[in-house]
């Protein structure tokens, strides 16, 4: 099956202080087109620098990084920008939503970068919130929304630009378990029915076996199941 991610020798640190903080060390991790990948890990293994990698929200210090077919870790900053719009959809834990809009104003947010008419983002807002359950929600702002509306409408504002990869940081980690796992179960239906790839960074062992695969990370490295604790 296609790649759709490729992590080969992928290394990480920051500076704090005058210290070295090594994130990431010689990491290598495949995904495949289709797939839904759970990454865990206890917190400061890596996994959330994982995840940024892969979304081009950050560069590594070695190693490379091959997205969507397209090998990220060299592009230019404006490139990056105009990769992440046409591949990638991000959802967080928080939501992320602009209070003072609406949720469909807040699901077109995306498509305001694009050559798009009126009436074609008009369009592609109405299927995203379709997907999610939430079309007769379009008119309310997120303060009249519950926790579950709200990460819908995020989840519909990742989805509005059809977007290759979805990026998933701890996305039920302000939620209910109820709540958490209608969520959960729109995520898996977006992978089985509309084949979207799917990378979820998560500490929840309910949340990550929603996902077709698992893997751990732990102090920079991927883990093997039979050498975890």
């Amino acid at each position: 099956m296609t790649a759709a991610v490729s992590l080969q020798g992928v290394a990480k640190h920051y500076r704090r202080g005058k210290e070295t903080v090594e994130v990431l060390s010689g990491l290598d991790l495949e995904v495949s087109a289709g797939e839904f990948l759970a990454i865990m890990g206890p917190s400061g293994s890596g996994k959330t620098t994982v995840l940024n990698l892969i979304g081009g929200l950050d560069r590594p210090d070695a190693g490379s990084v091959t997205v969507c077919g397209e090998r990220i870790d060299g592009l230019s900053n404006a490139g990056l920008a105009r990769w992440r719009s046409h591949h990638v959809g991000f959802i967080f834990q928080f939501y992320n939503l602009m209070p003072s809009l609406s949720a469909e104003r807040n699901v077109e947010l995306p498509l305001l970068l694009t050559n798009l008419s009126r009436g074609e983002r008009r369009a592609h807002v109405d299927l995203a919130l379709e997907i999610v359950g939430l079309s007769d929600r379009r008119r309310h702002r997120p303060g009249e929304l519950s926790g579950g509306q709200q990460q819908r409408i995020a989840i519909a504002r990742a989805l509005v630009a059809d977007p290759t990869l979805l990026i998933c940081d701890e996305p039920t980690g302000d939620l209910d378990r109820h709540t958490a796992d209608d969520i959960l179960s729109l995520l898996q239906s977006l992978n089985q029915s509309q084949k979207k790839t799917i990378v979820m960074v998560t500490h929840d062992q309910k949340a990550a076996n929603y996902a077709s695969r698992q893997v751990h990370v732990d102090k920079g490295m991927l883990i093997a199941p039979e050498d975890r604790p």
